[in-house]
């Protein structure tokens, strides 16, 4: 009887312990700024991770903590860590017209860090520049240190691209993971294209592909990704085109098509002509049956043709272009190329056959460049600048 009073009581203490457990309340909120930040930038990783709700809640969060910020205890800003909170959410897209509220004989954070940021989120980009160029990121608290970093590549990106590119590496190491390496692999792909630098160029392209390809922002990334390769010679030497093919193989079937057309583009106006012939090709087997894009694919693999060691059917293929679906600079290319092909092979006007009789032949052949470089230099006045690839798909 009393053991079985007792495994009763001990059953009814377990079903106490256990409704106690369940109704223990839940953690309390973050409260102090530090705090709510660490939130917004969980947040914002998780907008590098393609996470769609998480970009649908990002501005709602940021007004949020504005709020809480105005109506926090003036005594909180003491704390350095929130003072460099402060900074961090300037910096993550909160509202200068919050942080300019705040109690500023507070704060406890470097003057200049903080009057660095304030300047760069409200476009003053030269005071920020100022303000913010001396600071080395790994000497700052670490809490900022990867945020600064990227803005001082972003402001150092047309003055001083190399310094850009170095504080854009430490963005990158400092915070691994997050937004902030997304972004600064977004600004640093373009930069380093233009350096001519494919070895990095590649690295960091791959880099991309293996942590954030998902990333909200992709669509901005490969947009820089197809300008730093158009606008410099990376796609141009014939030796690492098997490079640029696998590097392409990562981006949709339209834009490839484009960056294709693109680089046989440039390769031809540029005299890379095994280039020109071999983006031609790859952009054919991407284009669509009697479509504008395949009769380009067309010409420039008709023009790599006929000014190498395929004439004749380089010819051919030229003959056979529709001009009507080629855009006007095309066809000024397209006479320039014709004209050079037919002086290359002109034949050399020479005296009457009695005469030569007894006199070697002359040469069956000559390159009389002079009126066809005069065209082809009139046709390169006019085709501009090459455009900016995929500019509909940045986010």
């Amino acid at each position: 009887m009393i053991r079985s009073r007792f495994l009763a009581a001990l059953v009814l203490l377990q079903t106490f312990v256990a409704v106690g457990a369940l109704a223990d309340p839940a953690p309390p909120p973050a409260s102090e700024p530090y705090e709510l930040v660490r939130s917004l930038q969980a947040v914002q990783d998780g907008i590098a991770n393609g996470d769609t709700a998480a970009h649908g809640r990002h501005l709602a969060l940021i007004r949020e903590i504005g709020e809480k910020f105005l109506a926090a205890d003036p005594s909180v800003w003491s704390n350095p860590q929130n003072g460099q909170a402060i900074v961090i959410y300037l910096l993550s897209g909160g509202a200068p017209q919050i942080v300019r509220k705040l109690p500023r004989d507070k704060l406890n954070v470097d003057e200049r860090l903080f009057n660095g940021a304030l300047a760069y989120v409200e476009g003053r980009q030269d005071e920020a520049r100022e303000l913010l160029k001396n600071f080395k990121p790994r000497t700052i608290p670490s809490s900022m240190a990867g945020q600064i970093a990227l803005v001082q590549g972003a402001l150092l990106a047309h003055s001083d691209a190399s310094v850009a590119i170095e504080r854009l590496d430490d963005a990158r190491l400092l915070l691994p993971g997050t937004l902030v390496e997304e972004a600064a692999l977004r600004r640093e792909i373009l930069l380093v294209g233009q350096a001519e630098d494919f070895d990095k160029f590649e690295f960091l392209t791959l880099a991309y592909i293996r942590h954030y390809r998902n990333s909200i922002y992709a669509g901005d990334f490969w947009q820089r990704f197809s300008s730093g390769l158009t606008q410099s010679s990376l796609a141009l030497d014939e030796r690492r085109f098997a490079r640029i093919v696998a590097l392409l193989e990562q981006i949709d079937r339209a834009s490839r098509l484009k960056l294709y057309l693109v680089i046989a583009r440039a390769g031809l106006v540029r005299g890379r002509l095994a280039v020109t012939r071999l983006a031609g090709e790859r952009a054919l087997a991407l284009s669509a049956d009697f479509g504008a894009d395949r009769e380009r694919a067309h010409f420039f693999r008709g023009a790599a043709r006929v000014l190498t060691d395929e004439y004749d059917g380089g010819l051919a293929e030229l003959k056979a272009l529709d001009r009507t679906k080629l855009p006007e600079r095309d066809g000024l290319l397209l006479n320039a190329t014709l004209q050079l092909a037919l002086d290359v092979r002109k034949p050399t006007v020479g005296p009457s056959a009695a005469a030569s009789a007894d006199k070697p032949p002359p040469t069956p052949a000559r390159l009389d460049l002079a009126s066809s470089t005069a065209t082809l230099a009139r046709a390169k006045n006019q085709l501009g600048e090459l455009e900016l690839l995929t500019k509909d798909r940045r986010p």
